[in-house]
């Protein structure tokens, strides 16, 4: 019990800590030297996408249906 209790604590320490990362990369990403702002902007852009797939995980709404219809002869 005591594991469930504490899986929403971890949710949010995990979602702070991609919105600090994503947050903290907007200035570098700024920059006038082009090369580091490809890179900058590409890591954040990723970070972003891994923060939105793990959020749709948490709420059961990213599922993977592993039954393909029609191969088993019905």
């Amino acid at each position: 019990m005591e594991a469930e209790s504490q899986r929403p604590k971890r949710r949010e320490d995990t979602i702070s800590t991609l919105n600090k990362a994503i947050e903290g990369l907007k200035p570098v990403g700024t920059s006038s030297f082009a090369p580091a702002k490809a890179v900058f902007g590409s890591v954040s852009a990723l970070l972003t996408f891994i923060r939105v797939c793990f959020l749709l995980s948490c709420n059961g709404l990213l599922q993977v249906h592993t039954q393909l219809v029609g191969l088993d002869g019905e």
